[in-house]
């Protein structure tokens, strides 16, 4: 055995004994917690200890891993092993979009919520097949730095990174946004504290040690996530058919919920409240019409209400009631619009039968055998489903901190087998997921709904407190009962609260919230190295000094994510959007970005520097500016008040359905427009897909930091 290969083993050998050692001390970790609760440790000190413990387990790795090695902090040394990169990719890739929210869209949209594990999962096919193994033989840094060595020139580079930025940048808000409400419910403290609570964590990850450092904490990450995310879920299942696999029982229990289903959607009581949101949602539309006078109306109200209720000597806590009522009013009519179209969007929703949302096992809405409108809300549905696929899949295969993955293994066959491995990883949460909605909700519609308002479980009070907006039950028809349409749960909460639903210990609470905490963290931590090594290897060393030192632009790296980071945190406090519209959009701009340039740029010599340059700036801004005529938050940020009118009824969250075929055939017609690329670029895309083509000559070398790499 030669050294290099006897190393290699020794390496291995060490890993597989650390993480083995580091499994049992989790499992023993999470058994000792379990019993100081039953001792009577507090919720808080379990949450604190969770919080406390994991984050200081992944800072640890941080500073042991700590470098100032380019090779080291930018790829990991090259030197990761297959499996482990699929378990470092499935814990930067099971992000708290798929954590914390896959579950709860598929509560709240049933089969239409099956696009997104659809698009992720398919995705990773189009990385194994069309991009993770010619990239890792190219052997460059980054994506950028791929762009830069395929197209020549800055100018790909360039808006490879400020693509990147865009993406990735998105993505991490996502992230943060996720790391505040996690911290919030672990330690009880406020939403914006816990964003920079949790950022101290993302930081000692990635700060130190780069790629080394995120890659070691990602595997310890992982088996987190997959324990947090396996534990409730099987508990459930065992409590409600007594098997302890809840992908088996998935269809049966789907059966029991379209049956209640059926009868909620019959029950007087449901009509009753929908009807007061329907009467509710015309009020609104009637205050619309006129804001100005609407709001000038209720304060003259509310201050009335105020008055009498202090003239008649009432209750401290209705007059306390009443000013509070007033203080809540909107301050001006622009302020009173936004607010009341947002509540005329929520009453319409909940003047539908089952809270607005479709019946689980629904394939789409509208009915194909229906009359005209039926069959235009089928198409329109079903359009959108297959819009969301496509978007997310090719967006899977272009998000540069997944890519950037396949650059940290050896050889390209351990990078072909790094997305098996990632595949396997991420599919045992993605196959989970379906059932935990269908559970969870067969426990609301069966055991909450119809319950006395004052005996409602300790979780919705505990939530309630966490966040009304994300789970509220009011008694509108003032019958003491729990109706569906009075009880509101964000998406956001269904796997949070599983184990609260379940019935679990609060330890399984800690320990859920600990791995969603685990998912945003190691997602965030890659998306923050991604962005800083853009900036710093892409733009300083490779367009402004290219003889800086390595420690120079390490350190200028640590710097730059640092200063992203901040941002991210400051713009995740303000709340911006909902994470999956945030994480959705990012895949929208990676996809139209990066997708045709990638794959055209390995498979289509003829593909030139200007094409692919004038086709990522054509097919991301068509995807951006779709999204700025058409997604409510987005109109808001820029002003936009023209009607939403949407192509062929595309939802925004799918815009890059139209961003990726511009793309396309932009590179396509510029580049048969302009010249071919020079031999070296036609020799090296040559070498990269059929390797035995070229010889090994040192001029082929030096086009070549890449193929010098060793395949």
């Amino acid at each position: 055995m030669s050294g290099d290969a006897h190393s290699d083993a020794e390496f291995r050998l060490a890993l597989n004994r650390v993480y083995r050692w580091y499994a049992a001390g989790f499992i023993a970790f999470v058994l000792v917690l379990a019993l100081l609760e039953q001792q009577g440790l507090s919720r808080q000190g379990i949450g604190l200890i969770f919080l406390l413990a994991t984050i200081g387990l992944y800072a640890g790795i941080g500073i042991m891993s700590r470098t100032t090695d380019a090779s080291e902090y930018y790829v990991a040394g090259r030197r990761v092993p297959a499996v482990y990169n699929g378990m470092a990719t499935g814990a930067d890739w099971m992000s708290a979009a798929s954590f914390i929210s896959l579950a709860g869209t598929l509560y709240l949209t049933g089969f239409n919520g099956l696009a997104f594990i659809m698009g992720w999962t398919g995705g990773y096919c189009l990385v194994a097949f069309l991009l993770a193994p010619y990239l890792r033989r190219f052997g460059q840094f980054t994506i950028p730095d791929f762009l830069g060595e395929r197209y020549g020139g800055n100018m790909p580079r360039m808006l490879g990174v400020l693509a990147a930025l865009l993406c990735s940048f998105t993505y991490v808000v996502a992230q943060i946004y996720g790391v505040g409400i996690i911290t919030a419910r672990l330690t009880g403290v406020a939403f914006e504290l816990g964003i920079f609570l949790g950022l101290g964590g993302i930081l000692l990850c990635s700060f130190l040690g780069g790629m080394r450092a995120v890659t070691w904490t990602q595997v310890t990450q992982y088996l987190v996530i997959i324990v947090a995310y396996l534990l409730p879920v099987v508990w459930l299942s065992v409590k409600q058919t007594g098997i302890p696999v809840p992908q088996a029982i998935y269809g049966y229990q789907l059966q029991k919920v379209s049956a209640r289903e059926d009868e909620l959607i019959r029950d007087p009581k449901e009509q009753q409240v929908q009807q007061i949101f329907s009467q509710r949602s015309a009020e609104l539309a009637a205050k619309l019409q006129d804001t100005s006078a609407a709001l000038a109306a209720d304060r003259a109200r509310a201050n009335r209400e105020v008055a009498a209720l202090k003239a008649s000597d009432a209750p401290m806590f209705d007059i306390y009631a009443a000013d509070r009522a007033l203080s809540n009013l909107p301050r001006n009519p622009e302020a009173a619009r936004a607010f009341w179209t947002q509540a005329k969007a929520e009453a319409d929703a909940k003047s539908r039968p089952l809270n607005g949302m479709p019946p689980h096992a629904q394939q789409f809405a509208g009915d194909p055998a229906g009359d005209e409108h039926a069959r235009h809300e089928f198409e329109i549905s079903r359009r959108n489903f297959l819009a969301l696929v496509f978007c997310l899949m090719v967006g899977t295969a272009a998000l540069p901190h997944i890519l950037i993955r396949y650059y940290t293994v050896p050889s390209v066959r351990e990078a072909r087998q790094s997305v098996t491995w990632s595949l396997l990883f991420i599919v045992l949460v993605y196959i989970t997921a379906p059932a935990l909605a269908v559970l969870v909700k067969y426990e609301v519609f069966t055991l909450v709904v119809g319950t006395p308002f004052s005996q409602l479980p300790d979780w919705i009070t505990a939530w309630n407190k966490v966040d009304p907006s994300l789970l509220s039950a009011v008694d509108v028809n003032r019958d003491g009962i729990l109706q569906l349409n009075e009880l509101s749960i964000g998406g956001d909460i269904i796997m949070l609260a599983a184990p609260a639903i379940g019935g679990l210990p609060y330890v399984v609470s800690g320990l859920v919230a600990a791995g969603g905490l685990a998912a945003a963290l190691s997602t965030a931590d890659g998306l923050l190295l991604t962005i800083s090594s853009a900036l710093s290897h892409d733009v300083y060393y490779k367009m402004i000094d290219p003889n800086a030192s390595t420690a120079r632009r390490v350190t200028l790296s640590k710097v730059l994510l640092l200063v992203v980071a901040l941002g991210a945190a400051y713009v995740a406090s303000r709340k911006p959007a909902d994470i999956l519209f945030l994480v959705s959009a990012a895949f929208s701009f990676a996809a139209a970005a990066f997708f045709p340039a990638l794959t055209l740029g390995i498979f289509w010599k003829r593909a030139t520097g200007l094409a692919a340059s004038l086709g990522m700036v054509a097919g991301l801004g068509t995807t951006l500016v779709y999204m700025v005529l058409t997604q409510p938050w987005m109109r808001s940020l820029f002003g936009v008040t023209r009607p939403i009118e949407l192509w062929w009824g595309i939802q925004p969250i799918s815009a890059g359905v139209f961003g990726v075929p511009v793309g396309f055939a932009v590179i396509l017609v510029v580049s048969l427009l302009t010249r071919r690329p020079g031999t070296q670029v036609m020799d090296l895309v040559n070498h990269v897909r059929y390797p035995g083509a070229l010889p090994r000559s040192p001029e082929k070398r030096q086009l070549g930091d890449p193929l010098a790499g060793g395949l």
